[in-house]
């Protein structure tokens, strides 16, 4: 990396702009946002059909001759009418199509001669019917236009992604700090940890296929380490787009001209055969935004460039053996602690420096979309890596540049497991294991940890007469970990989880459950890493408890929802670099309650949620210096989503509201400091697609609508006041305009 020079510079990129608005469904198309509840186990696809009408009541009709043949896989879950078809119809070589609200044509897909019609994304969830389970949908990227990790989970108050730089975002679930979840991309287990003023896993949205977050209690296939639940990453597949052979993309251009940001994405996919791929890259370029208040943030240009590369083949059987490969880098100038503008006090290092990340993950995988009887197998293999090197100085200015030090973790993982279908449910059993490390590259000296895990595991999803579901699940697991200067030591524990709901009356249904969790010996942050650490008797392994209970109430279009849960670690490794300090660990507990509300019509929707989440370490309650890799102040959040779309004219107007509540629970009396300033943040769009060219979407947005000076939830340093951290501010009012041309 050279030296530091200067900061950079306002740069302008070109974009293909005009105002408009999101995702818009033809009026054939059902309720972009109805959902239904499946539970159809493998069987004959002309069965799969028939209750697949029961559960949604749109009637399938069959065009052309040929009997409906071949066998469905199993579809389960809350999902849209329009992605259980597709499941239902993969590999079959049939083709669909809406004729009406209520209704579905299925016929034999045209040959590749002839031009197929891209599938409209319109909902692609991953949703398995958790206990405390979060879907973000296909749908849900595409309406809030996301950007980054944050926008993704826009108005989900239950997952709070602290800081305005991508590339120093963290994410909490209930209060849980991501590091204590089982994060994976496509089924491999994620190990990203690398600097704590540096985001963990770092993601670029229009890559994305889905999310599902399983907050709290997670089943025992969610992967180890699930001390506060686990969160899954799928990135887009060609079948997404398609439903036959044929080929087809898309290019998306978006300007912010906050900072001047230009964003481009190109994406290509085709379908031949037994054979598929997909392509996309997205680069993004700009000047530093400015926050409400006016003033540039530091260190908060954009230079991005991410790609997603996916090979797959599936036979006539079902038999599915894809590769793939998904990698994003973030280079540029970022304040001296990216994940804060400055921390005041005497100035011995520069206010900004180079940074670099660069992540990569690499997955193979085998599944049956067509199984038979017991036998329907997944097996994933994976690798990924995360490399940040930053500039080191030996003074408070940029000319005394003395090198430039590296962190890099890696993980080798995989998983063997069979889905067995019971009349009444399925049970997924399987074996797993992880090889990880932690390594530190300095000028004088090299440190790394490493772990390694083997795993077993099953997890049963049982419905008892249509107003019961059990849920419950098992795994055991040993790891060997490894610490410097030859340390070794060896741990094994069990984990489990128990959940289920039952229908107290037609409209109101009970749930709760309840996880024990064993995760071993966490590994250091590759930055801490002190070759002087003595371990003494060995670091102990970290465990939890989650617990979660509530009720929900649906009636047609409304559904309301409330709840309380509760995550307890123990033993929470969270080093520091004194020699002493290798086995530094604390307790931390995050308990609140959640309560919302939605209601969907023909044409749009409006959802309300509310999250109060209160942490503690040590019995104390938290902060976000104290809360690395743990935890951090959150408070009351509340926020409210809506859209409606406009059929006549095809038009989508929606938006989204924030609100965290002030929070005076850190505050000293005595110096003023602690307390969580409040905010409200209000963000809205306007979506077009001419009937000319129904290809082209034109969207114009505007977020932080009323130009609020503020940090969101989350973010390091926020409750220490202006005199001690100066915060990571978000932007201010922002103008986006953004074209996609599908083609």
């Amino acid at each position: 990396m050279q030296r530091f020079a200067s900061v950079a510079g306002s740069r302008c990129g070109t974009s293909l702009c005009a105002l408009a608005l999101l995702v818009t469904a033809s009026e054939a198309r059902p309720r972009v946002d109805a959902t239904f509840d499946f539970q159809i186990a493998p069987k004959p696809r002309l069965s799969a059909l028939a209750d697949f009408t029961t559960t949604t009541g749109i009637q399938v009709v069959r065009l052309g001759e040929g009997a409906i043949s071949g066998a469905s896989p199993a579809v389960s879950g809350r999902l849209a009418a329009e992605t259980a078809l597709r499941e239902i119809l993969a590999g079959s070589n049939l083709a669909y199509r809406f004729t009406g609200p209520r209704t579905v044509t299925i016929e034999s897909a045209p040959d590749a001669a002839i031009a197929l019609e891209t599938i409209s994304v319109t909902e692609v969830s991953i949703g398995r019917g958790g206990i405390r389970e979060i879907d973000i949908t296909s749908a849900d990227i595409e309406r809030r236009n996301a950007t980054d990790l944050r926008g993704v989970f826009r108005g989900e108050p239950s997952v709070v992604v602290g800081s305005s730089l991508p590339m120093s975002q963290k994410l909490y679930v209930q209060g849980i700090e991501e590091t204590n979840l089982a994060i994976s991309i496509d089924g491999s287990r994620q190990n990203n940890k690398v600097f704590h003023h540096n985001a963990t896993t770092m993601i670029d949205p229009s890559l994305l296929r889905a999310v599902r977050v399983d907050a709290g209690v997670a089943p025992a296939d969610a992967g180890p380490g699930a001390l506060g639940g686990a969160i899954a990453y799928f990135t887009k597949d060609a079948r997404d787009f398609l439903s036959a052979d044929g080929f087809g993309g898309s290019i998306k251009s978006t300007f912010n001209f906050n900072g001047n940001v230009s964003t481009t994405n190109l994406t290509s996919y085709s379908r031949q055969g037994e054979f598929e791929a997909l392509g996309s890259f997205t680069y993004g370029k700009g000047s530093e935004f400015r926050a409400g208040n006016g003033e540039q943030v530091l260190g908060s240009a954009t230079n991005v460039l991410s790609g997603l590369g996916k090979l797959a083949y599936q036979n006539a059987d079902g038999h599915r053996l894809s590769i793939s490969h998904e990698q994003i880098r973030d280079d540029a100038i970022r304040p001296f602690r990216a994940n804060a503008v400055q921390i005041y006090g005497s100035q011995t290092t520069p206010l900004v420096r180079p940074y670099k990340l660069d992540r990569q993950n690499t997955v193979v995988s085998y599944s049956n979309v067509a199984p038979e009887g017991w036998w329907n197998p997944n097996v994933v293999l994976g690798y990924n890596r995360t490399q940040v090197a930053v500039d080191q100085y030996a003074g408070a200015t940029p000319e005394t540049y003395s090198y430039t030090s590296e962190g890099v973790t890696d993980s080798l993982n995989g998983k063997l497991e069979n889905k067995f279908a019971l009349p009444i449910g399925e049970i997924v059993a399987g074996i797993d294991f992880y090889r990880d490390r932690a390594r530190s590259i300095e000028r004088t000296y090299r440190t790394a940890e490493t772990a390694n895990n083997v795993g077993a595991y099953a997890q049963a999803r049982l419905t008892f007469l249509d107003n019961a579901k059990l849920s419950f699940g098992l795994r055991g697991d040993h790891q060997q970990f490894g610490g410097i200067n030859g340390f070794r030591s060896s741990d094994q524990g069990l984990s489990s989880n128990v959940s289920g709901e039952y229908a107290l009356a037609s409209h109101l249904t009970a749930k709760a459950g309840y996880s024990n969790v064993w995760a071993g010996v966490p590994l250091a942050e590759n930055y801490v890493q002190n070759p002087a650490w003595h371990y003494g008797a060995g670091p102990r392994s970290v465990t939890s408890d989650n617990a979660t209970a509530g009720l929900v109430a649906h009636f047609t279009s409304f559904r309301i929802e409330g709840g309380v849960f509760r995550t307890r670690i123990w033993d929470a490794r969270v080093p520091l670099w004194a020699a002493d300090m290798a086995l530094r660990a604390f307790d931390v507990q995050s308990q609140g309650f959640h309560v919302g509300g939605a209601y969907s019509w023909d044409d749009g929707f409006v959802r309300l949620q509310f999250v109060r989440t209160d942490a503690a370490i040590d019995g104390r309650p938290a902060d976000s210096y104290l809360g690395k890799y743990l935890t951090a102040p959150i408070g009351d959040i509340l926020t409210v989503q809506v859209a409606h779309s406009f059929a006549s004219s095809s038009v989508t107007i929606g938006g989204d509201v924030e609100i965290a509540f002030e929070d005076d629970s850190l505050l000293n009396p005595f110096t003023g400091i602690g307390r969580l300033d409040g905010y409200e943040v209000v963000n809205v769009f306007a979506e077009h697609h001419p009937f000319a060219l129904p290809s082209l979407t034109l969207r114009g947005e505007v977020r932080n609508l009323l130009n609020q000076t503020y940090a969101a939830r989350g973010t390091y340093g926020l409750e220490y006041g202006s005199g001690v951290v100066r915060p990571l501010y978000d932007p201010g009012r922002s103008y986006l305009v953004s074209a996609k041309l599908t083609f």
